[in-house]
């Protein structure tokens, strides 16, 4: 069943049914044990367009059970096997393209583009990147030669993970973090975002037609405290959490996960610096700024929210900011040629709208956006809209500069020198990311080497290769991901010693 023909409302509307989540447990689709529901909406028009379990401690209680039954099965099956799961995995979602790019774009407000151009095609090289790199994990040998001894070491699961997923990028974000936890022979309960649950059930029906063993992948939705999300990070038989989210939500995971002592990955918010050189390509780091500042409307924890311009161009640079801020079209997400979509939430919008206020009130001058859209059709008028934002003459003190707002919303800041804007762009809680514009590569390398940050983007933004570590530090959290990165968070590693 195609889920894009079922749904599209050929009058004008996004859908013409709405959808019935349910949970999936132990390879079955089934309502909550309570019966409670709660609504999820389109954010271009805060319609309904699905009704989701609201998930308890009975619930959490079965998946763990399906998935503690699950893992004396999977970590059993040799890599081989488990491999073609994943890369089966990986093949129905690129099937099934048009389909969960429509469902990621009417769940998150995103342009369809967007979804289709990157977000699941990365979702399904997750999963092929890991089939495959699971295969070549090794670990280590030791020859003690003046004790006549040798050491080996065993890489072993950890057993049931707890994968909380956000809601900005959904799909591409729940695979990148089931394909290595399942991979490294763990098996694991999703707890979706509640604001946007559907991709992450669409994934556990791939995974059943993919044959993926009952109970190996199991999804129960719901929120945060005092439900579904609590109720699995304080579960004794989930041996490890790893969040993708706000900080604060790190803060009370980890006092809840502490008891038990659980194994812990946060990659959480993000205030990150974008420094442009007098020397850099202007032409291109107006571009990718462009991109890096209002992609997925600015709700990237990766976005360069914090702009940085050496003075000598600053007013050039401001000057070609805001005409192409100007030029990015915001309208109807499923529209092939629109660049920025709705607003996750009304909650989200009205943060990200008093921001505004604060920068206004501290001194800040908004050269462009700051309001709704004046062109959007009728039917989007009740959504959660807002224009790319751009804001000067705030000092790195105001709570504009210094906190996340997760929104279309950038400062730029002039600086004079290296030094400065090393110092400024490390005076910040965060520490997710940064880029740098130079066309002096001992500048760049000496600058990255300062940046307090876990990943640095040099004259580019947001290209990954997979192999390489992705974290935060400071605030924005603990772990790295990738590669073998991954297999060292979602594995325990035994020495084992033999006198001979």
């Amino acid at each position: 069943m195609s889920v894009v023909n079922e749904l599209t409302d050929k009058k004008g509307g996004v859908i013409n049914k709405i959808l019935e989540l349910k949970n999936f447990i132990g390879g079955k689709f089934v309502d909550s044990v309570s019966g409670k529901r709660f609504e999820s909406k389109y954010p271009a028009t805060n319609e309904v367009i699905a009704t989701v379990p609201e998930s308890g401690k009975e619930d959490v209680e079965l998946a763990v059970k399906s998935a503690v039954e699950a893992f004396k099965v999977w970590s059993k099956m040799p890599v081989k096997e488990r491999s073609k799961y994943l890369m089966r995995i990986s093949e129905l979602i690129m099937n099934k393209l048009d389909e969960l790019s429509y469902l990621e774009s009417i769940d998150v407000g995103k342009p369809i583009k967007l979804a289709k151009g990157m977000e699941v095609p990365r979702a399904s090289y997750n999963f092929s990147f890991f089939a495959e790199f699971a295969k070549y994990v090794h670990t280590e040998f030791y020859e003690t030669d003046d004790r006549g001894a040798i050491n080996y070491v065993l890489r072993r699961p950890v057993g049931v993970a707890g994968l909380i997923t956000p809601w900005n990028l959904p799909l591409l974000l729940t695979t990148w973090k089931v394909a290595p936890c399942l991979a490294a022979v763990n098996t694991c309960i999703i707890k979706p975002s509640e604001l946007t649950p559907i991709t992450a059930t669409k994934l556990a029906e791939i995974a059943a037609e993919a044959g993926l063993p009952d109970g190996v992948l199991n999804v129960v939705h719901g929120f945060g405290p005092n439900s579904a999300g609590e109720f699995i990070v304080s579960h004794p038989d989930v041996k490890l959490i790893s969040l993708t989210g706000e900080t604060t939500t790190g803060q009370a995971i980890m006092r809840a996960a502490s008891q038990h002592l659980k194994k812990l990955s946060f990659e959480l918010g993000g205030k990150n610096p974008n420094i442009i050189f007098a020397d850099a390509d202007i032409e291109q780091a107006l571009d990718v700024t462009i991109q890096s500042s209002f992609s997925n409307q600015g709700e990237v924890c990766l976005c360069g929210s914090r702009i940085y311009v050496e003075r000598k161009i600053y007013d050039e640079f401001v000057e070609k900011l805001v005409e192409r801020a100007k030029r990015v079209k915001v309208g109807d997400p499923l529209d092939p040629e629109t660049d920025m979509g709705a607003l996750i939430s009304e909650e989200h919008l009205h943060k990200v709208r008093t921001y505004l206020e604060i920068a206004v009130a501290d001194g800040g001058k908004i050269l462009t956006g700051g309001k709704t859209p004046e062109h959007l059709p009728e039917k989007f008028k009740s959504g959660n809209w807002l224009e790319p934002t751009v804001i000067v003459g705030l000092n790195d003190n105001c709570r504009v500069v210094k906190e996340e707002i997760f929104g279309p919303v950038v400062t730029v800041s002039p600086f004079d020198a290296e030094e400065e804007v090393i110092e400024r762009a490390n005076n910040t809680h965060y520490g997710l990311s940064a880029t740098i514009w130079t066309r002096d590569l001992a500048r760049a390398h000496r600058v990255a080497a300062q940046i307090e940050a876990g990943v640095i983007w040099i004259n580019t933004w947001f290209l990954r290769d997979l192999r390489t570590p992705f974290g935060g530090m400071k605030m924005s959290g603990i772990g790295r991901e990738g590669g073998i990165y991954s297999f060292e968070f979602y594995t325990e590693l035994k020495n084992v010693c033999i006198k001979l």
